[in-house]
């Protein structure tokens, strides 16, 4: 009996080491995760926007600050989203994207307040090629600051989408970060 148990305890662990040990490039990425940061100088994270970055405002992207990316990064990503947005047309999950921008030189470790041309600008959902400020309809909203480190450049025009760049992403995110900010008008 006794060998039958370390038998099935031997079958049990080969079989867990064959299927889910990591890939070579998971060992890989696991490797390179160095803790990235993105931060704001202009607000807390979980804290108050300020105004001067809503619409009520001068509609102008917060400053941003990165840290602690990978060695091994190529290009940065950026996606900033409302997750709080009711469903519509522009928003048919109930998330408003309100920047993209990626191809950022990981060399690079803020964007300024106002800010512009330091990447690839995307579409946000009202299907515009730049910083869509918060506008919430009503009450709280929240809005994520998102950081890729990607161990490619990007092969992927201005004007895509969420979607379409997240797909460009797959399988080349070497860390995230991220942090948010809340609005209320």
């Amino acid at each position: 009996m006794k060998i039958v148990i370390v038998l099935f305890v031997a079958v049990l662990f080969l079989t867990l080491y064959i299927y889910v040990k990591p890939s070579t490039y998971q060992e890989k990425v696991l490797k390179d995760i160095t803790n990235m940061t993105i931060k704001s100088s202009s607000f807390i994270d979980g804290g108050q926007l300020p105004k001067k970055y809503s619409c009520d405002g001068n509609k102008i992207n917060p400053p941003l600050e990165f840290s602690n990316i990978p060695q091994r990064t190529k290009s940065l990503a950026l996606i900033v989203e409302d997750p709080d947005a009711p469903q519509s047309s522009y928003a048919p999950d109930g998330v408003w994207v309100h920047w993209l921008v990626w191809n950022i030189d990981p060399k690079k470790n803020k964007i300024e307040e106002g800010e512009i041309g330091f990447g690839v600008v995307g579409s946000n959902s009202s299907g515009k090629q730049q910083y869509y400020p918060p506008c919430p309809p009503g009450g709280e909203h929240r809005y994520i600051f998102k950081l890729y480190a990607l161990d490619i450049i990007l092969d992927f025009l201005a004007g895509g989408n969420k979607t379409e760049l997240l797909k460009a992403m797959d399988k080349h995110i070497l860390d995230t970060a991220e942090t948010f900010g809340r609005y209320t008008r």
